[in-house]
């Protein structure tokens, strides 16, 4: 039987932000990811982060995680963040702000934030509406290099 991403509710951060990694959103679905689109997929850890070229070994990022699912044009990122809680959030990478993250900022978990996402020549883009920002993500070589408010950090996959 064929689960499409269409058939499983969005996904929200729960007030508050998650203390225990809730279970993949997308696990049962059986849609394959579109053409185009970096395969991202899996549980990554920070392992290091450049700021204005130069390697930051304590900045406040490292060691953080992130489990990115997909299917189809979908994008879960389920991540722990730099406060004690966690954020998911769920887009469709499709360049509309009506597909994109609906959900809270990860810094105080109550700011609401709208998110275009996008795949663009293999690289997710994240332009999160009325700030001049873009968030990606690409993958190189085994990594995954994610750039975001000031740095660029590097993740090694710690689980499929």
């Amino acid at each position: 039987m064929s689960v499409t991403a269409d058939s499983i509710p969005v996904a929200y951060t729960p007030t508050g932000g998650w203390k225990d990694m809730p279970a993949p959103f997308l696990a049962a679905c059986t849609e394959p990811i579109v053409d185009g689109a970096p395969d991202m997929r899996g549980t990554w850890k920070v392992v290091s982060i450049e700021v204005g070229g130069i390697e930051d070994p304590n900045h406040r990022a490292i060691g953080l995680t992130q489990r990115i699912e997909q299917a189809g044009n979908r994008v879960i990122i389920t991540a722990s963040g730099a406060t004690a809680s966690g954020i998911v959030h769920d887009m469709r990478c499709d360049g509309t702000e009506e597909n994109g993250v609906h959900d809270v900022a990860e810094f105080d978990l109550t700011t609401p934030i709208t998110v275009v996402a996008s795949f663009e020549d293999g690289v997710h883009v994240l332009r999160p509406v009325g700030v001049p920002i873009e968030v990606t993500r690409r993958i190189d070589g085994d990594q995954l290099v994610w750039t975001y408010l000031g740095f660029t950090a590097r993740l090694n996959r710690i689980e499929m």
